[in-house]
């Protein structure tokens, strides 16, 4: 048994290509991706705030914006795709937090914390050094009276004095447009994996389907007929399409109703989006399964085709990325879906906003439909 399994397994050189260097390229894509993610940078824009406390804000990791706009924090966020929006009156700070990133919303929090706590020592070390000086000057005058009969009435001025400036106490209050204090990271990637599940187990079931047709010998029979190609490939994609449909509608109310996600935009938009990565998914899977001679082999394109595409979905910022490796999130199906999803559920936009990445994914599935079109000749005997 052993012999006759290595045996076929050294028959199969796909299967051994995609077994030892399928986790290497993997890997090696993991590296440079982590290596080119640097720090996030969170956009804040500052409205009628002390120049102090902003300079305090103020690091590598906050880039600021002034703004004297008096249009609402709201509408600031969705113009500009800010992080976030300051404004002051008085001692009270307000602070409004798109909140569709964790990460941005944790940086300008822990920004505005560590500013405050940074005042409040400078005018601590100010008055500590201040009072100093006042102590040192009274001893020197003391000295002065010591060599003398009494106490010169100066004495008293030369006491330390409070401090003039000492530090404001500001008080904060958060808003959120996108979910509140207690969201998590799953809320924010939950866009993500809906497109995600959808596209894997749709490319899955369709790939493998075809394949066992063409196993089965079912496709072979089918292409003896008079019937075209364009018509083989236009079944498929139907009968499939229905049964992608059913699983993508109920992944969205699924994940709308039980998970109880808030999508700022419309639902009809979440719907459409995933459609259409359904719809790329399956024109996608049929022609990956043209190359693999069984399930087996379909399974180990997986590594290479589907889970690459996790990584340029927006989980790791593409944005921040190397150029060559932009370049290959910008041929990957999910790198639109989730963009437009992330764009509908956690800010808000409409069809013009999205529409951009709506039209990446329907060239992607024409260019996969006419390349399946193409792969169905090589099966036509007659």
């Amino acid at each position: 048994m052993i012999k006759r399994v290595l045996q076929e397994m050294l028959r199969d050189k796909r299967t051994l290509a995609m077994m030892f260097i399928g986790p290497l390229l993997i890997l090696t894509l993991m590296y440079f991706l982590f290596q080119s993610n640097n720090d996030q940078t969170a956009d804040l824009a500052v409205r009628n705030v002390d120049s102090t406390l902003v300079n305090a804000v103020d690091n590598d990791n906050i880039k600021i914006h002034h703004v004297s706009s008096n249009d609402s924090a709201k509408k600031l966020i969705r113009t500009h795709d800010y992080a976030g929006v300051m404004t002051q009156k008085d001692d009270k700070l307000q602070l409004t937090l798109q909140n569709s990133n964790q990460i941005k919303s944790s940086i300008l929090k822990k920004s505005l914390q560590a500013a405050q706590v940074k005042l409040k020592t400078h005018a601590s070390m100010t008055a500590l050094r201040d009072q100093k000086q006042a102590i040192q000057k009274l001893q020197q005058e003391l000295t002065m009276v010591s060599k003398q009969a009494g106490i010169s009435p100066g004495t008293q001025a030369s006491m330390p004095k409070q401090q003039k400036n000492p530090a404001r106490n500001y008080s904060v209050k958060t808003h959120y447009i996108y979910g509140d204090k207690d969201t998590n990271f799953f809320d924010t990637f939950l866009p993500i994996m809906m497109g995600f599940v959808v596209f894997f187990f749709v490319f899955l079931i369709s790939g493998i389907a075809l394949l066992r047709e063409r196993t089965t010998g079912t496709l072979k029979r089918l292409l003896a007929t008079p019937i075209k190609r364009g018509e083989i490939i236009t079944g498929y994609l139907s009968g499939y399409g229905i049964f992608a449909l059913v699983q993508t509608l109920l992944i969205v109310l699924y994940s709308t109703y039980v998970f109880k996600i808030q999508i700022l935009g419309s639902i009809w938009y979440v719907l459409l989006i995933n459609v259409l990565m359904a719809f790329v998914a399956l024109t996608m899977g049929l022609f990956i399964s043209t190359f693999a001679a069984s399930e087996f082999q379909m399974m180990q394109f997986i590594p290479i085709v589907v889970i690459p595409q996790v990584f340029f979905s927006g989980i790791i910022p593409v944005d921040q990325m190397a150029n060559w490796l932009q370049g290959i999130g910008h041929i990957m199906p999910l790198y639109y879906g989730a963009n437009a999803m992330s764009d509908v559920v956690a800010k808000g936009v409409g069809f013009i906003q999205i529409w951009p990445n709506l039209l990446a994914l329907l060239l992607l599935a024409g260019l996969f439909l006419i390349l399946n079109l193409g792969a169905m000749r090589r099966y036509r005997e007659v």
